[in-house]
Order: C-alpha cells, then structure tokens, then sequence
C-alpha cells in the first residue's frame, strides 16, 4: 500500500523537517501551506531532486472549503493519504490576558482547533474502514504550553492547545476501532521562526539554558517523534500526548 501523507504548515519549521523525513522514509508528501508558495515550491523540489515524491496545495486550514477541497486534490493527485500531521498553527505577538480581545482569540482558535478538527474529519473519511480505507495514523502537533499555560507570553496559544490534547485523546477513541490511531506531540522550546512571529526572535536562547537538558530543541527532534508515532514501531499507542520538550 502506498503511504501519502499531509502536511499542514509544511513549508518551514517542524513542518518542513516532518516531510523531508517522510519522504526518506518512502512517503508520497503533500506538503500544505497557507501563503508562503515559494518556500514550499522549495522543499518539495529538495524531496524531488532526493528522489522522492512530493507536491505542494496552497490553503488556509482555517476555512473549511479550503480544507475540503485540499483534500479533493490530495485525492486526485495522490490518492487517499494514509497519515495526516496536523502542524499548522499561529500565535501573536507576547502579551498579557488583560490586553486580549475576541479577534484575536478568533485567529488562533480558528487555524489551531478548527483547523485541526476539519483536517481530521476529512483524514478520518479517507483512512476508516468504514469507509473503505485502509486505516492509518493522524498526529496533531500541540504544544507544551498546553500544560502549564504560558503566563505573560501566550495564554490563548496555551489554551488553544490545550483543546487540541482534549481533541486528540476523545478522537483517538472514536477511531480506535476504524484504524486510526491518533497522538499528539507536545513540543516546548524549539528553534524555528515562530519566536519571530511572537516578537522574540532570541526566546530560545534566553530560555533554553533554564531547562533540564540545558538546550532548546531542533525541529528535526520533533520530527522524529512525529515519524515514530506514524510509524508501525507505534502501533499500539494511540491517545498518547508525547511530549518533546527537554524535560521541561
């Protein structure tokens, strides 16, 4: 059976290393963007030019049309993917709950939990034995904000996690019995261009010193991870929130 997997977010980061693992490892990659065409028209040339087989959709998982039809064309293209890594996600710069207000929240809750519940429906839909699939494996990639809830920098990021974990352990029972199994990875503090966007750039080296194993991590740490759990070697974890975050 052909593996094809999605990658949402996958042009950059901790998406970017998932799929140039993937395709080491023999998959057919889809890698999704929202905006960034060039940078993703790079890493599917890098997996071609290994060898490997790989195409780039543009879409904001954010909106359920385009999460539909995203699907659609991994269907016409592809075929029915066997792993979905839901990787996309934002946050805003650093600030306090005081200073929130409801648009903001409607972004991050929209790309980081709607998002991911559509892309899952629409993974469970093409992976179920009910369906005719052939099973498969979904890792959600949340955060360990999740867990201790980022007082001062990114308490709606946290909370906003912390629903995908809920998500992923009530999925991953759902599904169980249809194929499916369905992880979580909770990375902490990893050098990748997010700190950019929260107004930060230097936040992995002021903090990485502080944690139990003295360092940040790689985004390719994470990857690995996130390969195992999709990996036969993980075929009876599922519900499992794994986290990659240097004993933090």
């Amino acid at each position: 059976m052909d593996k094809i997997i999605l990658i949402t977010g996958g042009s950059r980061g901790i998406g970017k290393a998932t799929a140039l693992k993937a395709a080491a490892q023999g998959y057919a990659v889809c890698i999704n963007y929202r905006s960034n065409k060039k940078a993703a028209e790079q890493v599917v040339n890098e997996i071609v030019a290994a060898g490997g087989k790989a195409i780039s959709i543009a879409a904001d998982v954010a909106r359920e049309k385009e999460v539909i039809t995203l699907f659609n064309i991994i269907d016409e293209k592809l075929g029915r993917i066997t792993a979905l890594v839901n990787n996309a996600g934002i946050l805003e710069k650093q600030g306090l709950v005081v200073d929130t207000n409801a648009d903001r929240l409607q972004r991050i809750f929209a790309a980081n939990v709607i998002g991911t519940f559509t892309c899952a429906r629409e993974a469970v839909k093409r992976m179920g034995l009910q369906y005719g699939g052939a099973g498969g494996a979904i890792v959600n990639v949340s955060s360990k904000a999740a867990a201790h809830g980022a007082p001062f920098e990114y308490v709606d990021y946290a909370a906003s996690k912390g629903a995908v974990d809920t998500f992923t352990l009530g999925l991953s029972k759902e599904v169980a019995g249809d194929g499916i199994r369905v992880n979580a990875v909770r990375p902490g503090i990893i050098d990748t261009e997010i700190h950019i966007t929260g107004g930060e750039p230097g936040r992995v080296a002021r903090i990485g010193p502080s944690l139990p194993m003295k360092r940040g991590g790689t985004a390719e740490e994470v990857a690995n991870t996130i390969l195992w759990l999709l990996s036969d070697e993980a075929s009876y974890v599922t519900g499992a929130l794994v986290d990659v975050a240097g004993g933090r």
